[in-house]
């Protein structure tokens, strides 16, 4: 059946982002493969009314070799699922249990989406591409394997931001209006579908080694360890740690850098995740799946995103601790391989690691150049209670004080001896900074919604762009050089 290919193409700003230059080489890979049978299911995507292009990140796909695809090509692969050639044959539906909320839930797995190729990029680092909204799959209980326009566009503006924020965070590579109504209890129903595709570096999860925990798979658990020090690899282990020639251990080792360092990103950040289960935790490191995120409107510990979260269990001043505790588990599960001393050892390394990498990272953010966790701790203090007393936006402090300007009283004593730091840019004359406050998202959808207008939207795209330009590369995670993996 010949179907219409329709897309966004008149809009100015996509356009220009399609003129990303090519990185890398096509380099297709299959190594999920080898733990296929146990890991996932094979499935087929949702045959959608129509797939009507409306956002391509040509800047991603540049490092992956996927930039130079028409539009037709472009919707063949991420809107009907067309396999690219020589990585995967077919769409994989993953695996996985989970604590939802601290309760465990072994009815989880890949219920709207699946992995759908594997390839490297510029680096040589293995990548996946993953869908959200591509139909349902063994693992999709009541659910309809769809996915709203609306929480599409939602995940571009995350991964926009806290890309440029410095965040390690998955990337939204592909959104495709798919022409179903849908129908959602918690907003304007009849509304818009989509299915939209991520790029990241895996889609292994917590919640994968708690299953096989549960089902007492040890031989799949040890495969499992080794395909990801295999295809995340890091520094070994301090050369204290107990245990640090055993696989487990090192994998354990490298799970609490990584959540460390991304819990200090998400606070520096001024960003509340809102969903911080174990199966929403990737074992690269990377933060992913956007669901009821918000940005802080003024710098609150308490503060909430998910309307659901009446505990307050993931507020914006619990993420760190959130994330320990899901380390927690995923030491529990390990203990199908290796003692619980030297697991636990890794796992008290969280704290202080944490520690560092605010101080690092905050000082990244501020403009200056760090002097060691002891002047940069204080130096984060000073600014947290500047934050609080003063009811500040987190995004308009750091851009108002920018390489310690405009300060007085007390932060402005701490700040004396920072060297500036970062590159210079016309961002930071500017009368405002851009930031994310819900108010924006709502009215951004607002035009899409109302008059199918895209433009504002594109224009907050590129101005978030500019941010991460603004404020140059993020540090690097410590012994992981320039990227994090």
């Amino acid at each position: 059946m010949q179907r219409t290919l329709a897309c966004a193409c008149a809009h100015p700003h996509y356009r220009a982002m399609q003129s990303e230059p090519q990185a890398a080489d096509f380099t297709p890979e299959t190594a999920i493969l080898e733990l296929a049978d146990w890991l996932g299911d094979p499935v087929q995507a949702a045959d959608f009314p129509e797939t009507r292009l409306r956002f391509r990140n040509d800047r991603a796909a540049a490092e992956v070799g996927l930039a130079g695809l028409t539009d037709e090509e472009w919707l063949r692969h991420y809107g009907r699922f067309a396999p690219l050639e020589g990585s995967l044959p077919g769409p994989l539906a993953l695996r996985y249990h989970g604590h939802q909320f601290r309760t465990y839930n072994p009815e989880l797995g890949d219920g709207r989406g699946f992995l759908f190729a594997q390839l490297r990029d510029d680096a040589g680092r293995l990548m996946d591409l993953g869908t959200k909204g591509s139909g349902t799959t063994p693992w999709s209980r009541a659910g309809d394997g769809r996915l709203t326009l609306k929480g599409a566009v939602r995940e571009i503006l995350a991964t926009e931001f806290l890309e440029a924020l410095g965040v390690y965070t998955s990337r939204t590579f592909s959104v495709v209006e798919t022409g179903e109504q849908l129908e959602r209890g918690d907003e304007p129903s009849p509304t818009r579908s989509a299915v939209m595709t991520r790029l990241s570096h895996g889609h292994i999860r917590i919640g994968s080694f708690q299953r096989l925990l549960a089902l007492e798979e040890g031989d799949h658990m040890a495969a499992l360890v080794a395909y990801c020090l295999e295809h995340f690899p890091g520094p070994p282990p301090p050369s204290d740690a107990p245990g640090r020639d055993e696989p487990a251990v090192q994998l354990m080792h490298l799970v609490v850098e990584r959540m460390a360092d991304l819990a200090a990103s998400y606070m520096v950040a001024g960003f509340v995740h809102g969903v911080l289960n174990t199966d929403n935790m990737n074992i690269s490191g990377e933060s992913f799946d956007y669901g009821p995120w918000r940005w802080l409107p003024r710098w609150d510990p308490a503060f909430t995103a998910a309307y659901f979260d009446h505990q307050g269990l993931y507020a914006f001043g619990r993420q760190p601790e959130a994330m320990h505790w899901n380390c927690g588990q995923l030491a529990v599960a390990l203990r199908l391989l290796a003692d619980a001393p030297p697991l636990i050892a890794a796992l008290d390394r969280f704290g202080p690691l944490y520690a560092e990498n605010i101080a690092r990272r905050w000082c990244w953010r501020l403009g200056v150049k760090p002097r060691g966790v002891e002047a940069d701790t204080a130096l984060v203090t000073a600014c947290e209670k500047e934050l609080r007393e003063g009811g500040w936006q987190p995004d308009a402090f750091f851009f108002v004080h920018r390489g310690g300007r405009n300060t007085d009283g007390e932060l402005a004593e701490v700040l004396e001896g920072y060297d500036l730091s970062g590159p210079e840019h016309d961002y930071w004359s500017g009368s405002a900074p851009q930031k994310m406050v819900i108010e924006e998202v709502e009215a951004l959808w607002s035009h899409i919604d109302r008059d199918d207008d895209w433009g504002p939207l594109e224009a907050k795209i590129a101005a978030l762009r500019k941010v991460g330009e603004a404020h140059g590369e993020a540090p690097a995670l410590a012994g992981h050089g320039s990227r994090p993996l």
